[in-house]
C-alpha cells in the first residue's frame, strides 16, 4: 500500500456542509408607541425568505412572560409546513457595522436549532428597555435590528483540492482611497465652501458622467499641466468629502451618527446633482430607516424633488395609518411642505379620504 512517504501523492477527499444564509433588517418604528403591548404579545414582522424557507420575526416589547418583562424579546419563526426538520443557526443584534462583525464571530459557534413547521426558537432577554433607551441605537424613537440566519441542507463528500496559491481579496478601493488620502498624482482642486480639495481627474470622469463633461469639456482640454480649479456652489465640503470617498472606494465614509439623517439628505442631493445613481439609490435606502413623524415631511419633500420613487413610497407607506397623517399635519416641516410640493398634497388628500 502506497503512503505520503514513500513519493506517492496520497489521495484526499473532503466532507463539505451544504449550507445557505442571509439575514434580514427589521426597523421598530414608534418604540414608544409600541410599549403598551401586554407582556407576552407580540407584533409580527412581515415573512421573508432565506435559505429556501420562509421566516418572521416575533417582537415582544415588554418580555414573553413575566420574569423577562424588563427585557425586549424576539423570536425567529418557520413560518411555513414542512415534512422535516429545518436545521439552522441564528442571532439577532442590533444593525451596524460593528455588529455585523460581531456578527460573523458568533455564529461561527453557534449551534444548530432544528425548526419544526411553524415553530419559535425564542431570544428572551434581546436588551433590557433600559439599556435601549440610554444607547445609541434608539434614534427618533426607532431602532433597527439584524437577524442573520444559516440553513444547513444537509452534507455531501467530494474530492478534497489541495490549493497551492492562495489569493488575497480585492482592494483596488483601498488603492484608490490611499490615492485619494496622499493626493498623489492629482490634477485637479476642487473649491468647496472656502476649503479646497484635490483629486484626480479621470478617477471621477470615470464615475460620474457629470464630472466627465466638466473636467474633460471642451474649454478644460489640454489644462492638464497646470491644474483644474473647479468652485462647488451649495455644498458644504464634509459632503462633498463624502461624494469623492465614494467615488474613489465604492463605500460610504464613518460619520458622525447624530448627523447621519441630514447629512444622507445632502449626500442624496449631491449623487443627484453629479448623476452617480448608486450612491443615490444607497441614501435612498438609508433615509427610509429614519423616518418618523418629525422627519417624514422633510425626506417627502426631498424624495419629490430628486425623483426618489422607492423612498417617496416608504414616506406615503408610513403616512397611510390616520393617526400617523394627522399628527404629521401638525408640523412645521408640513407646512413647508404644503407650500413647497402642492401636487403631493393631492396624494396625501386622496389617502386620508380612502380612510
Amino acid at each position: 500500500m502506497s503512503s505520503a512517504g514513500d513519493g506517492t501523492k496520497p489521495s484526499r477527499s473532503a466532507i463539505v456542509a451544504d449550507m445557505a444564509s442571509g439575514h434580514h433588517l427589521l426597523t421598530i418604528h414608534g418604540y414608544s408607541g409600541t410599549k403598551s403591548i401586554p407582556t407576552g404579545d407580540c407584533a409580527k414582522s412581515l415573512p421573508f425568505t432565506i435559505g429556501g424557507h420562509l421566516w418572521r420575526i416575533d417582537y415582544y416589547p415588554n418580555g414573553k412572560k413575566s420574569d423577562v418583562e424588563e427585557y425586549i424579546s424576539l423570536g425567529l419563526i418557520l413560518d411555513e409546513d414542512v415534512a422535516a426538520e429545518v436545521n439552522a443557526k441564528w442571532d439577532i443584534c442590533f444593525a451596524g457595522e460593528e455588529e455585523e462583525a460581531k456578527q460573523v464571530a458568533s455564529m461561527a459557534s453557534e449551534s444548530v436549532f432544528n425548526f419544526p413547521s411553524r415553530s419559535c426558537s425564542l431570544c428572551t432577554t434581546f436588551v433590557k428597555r433600559e439599556a435601549l433607551e440610554s444607547s445609541e441605537h434608539l434614534r427618533n424613537d426607532s431602532f433597527t435590528i439584524r437577524c442573520d440566519i444559516v440553513v444547513v441542507h444537509g452534507c455531501r463528500a467530494q474530492e478534497h483540492a489541495v490549493a497551492f496559491v492562495s489569493v488575497p481579496p480585492r482592494n483596488l478601493h483601498r488603492h484608490l482611497g490611499e490615492l485619494l488620502k496622499t493626493e498623489k498624482g492629482a490634477d485637479v482642486v476642487f473649491e468647496v465652501g472656502g476649503e479646497t480639495v484635490a483629486a484626480h481627474r479621470c478617477v471621477l470622469a470615470a464615475r460620474s458622467s457629470v464630472f466627465s463633461a466638466e473636467l474633460f469639456g471642451p474649454m478644460k482640454e489640454g489644462n492638464a499641466a497646470s491644474g483644474v480649479i473647479v468652485r462647488v456652489e451649495d455644498m458644504e465640503m464634509v459632503v462633498f468629502k463624502a461624494l469623492l470617498h465614494f467615488a474613489y472606494t465604492d463605500s460610504l465614509p464613518e460619520m458622525q451618527k447624530e448627523d447621519e439623517d441630514v447629512t444622507y439628505q445632502h449626500l442624496l442631493v449631491a449623487a443627484d446633482k453629479y448623476n452617480m445613481e448608486r450612491l443615490k439609490l444607497i441614501c435612498e435606502g438609508k433615509l427610509c430607516e429614519y423616518i418618523d413623524v418629525g422627519t417624514v415631511a422633510t425626506i417627502l419633500a426631498l424624495a419629490d424633488q430628486h425623483h426618489c420613487d422607492g423612498l417617496k413610497k416608504a414616506c406615503l407607506n408610513f403616512l397611510a395609518a390616520p393617526a400617523t397623517l394627522k399628527a404629521v399635519m401638525a408640523t412645521d416641516a408640513f407646512q413647508h411642505l404644503s407650500r413647497s410640493c402642492p401636487s403631493l398634497m393631492v396624494e396625501l388628500m386622496a389617502m386620508s379620504l380612502q380612510h
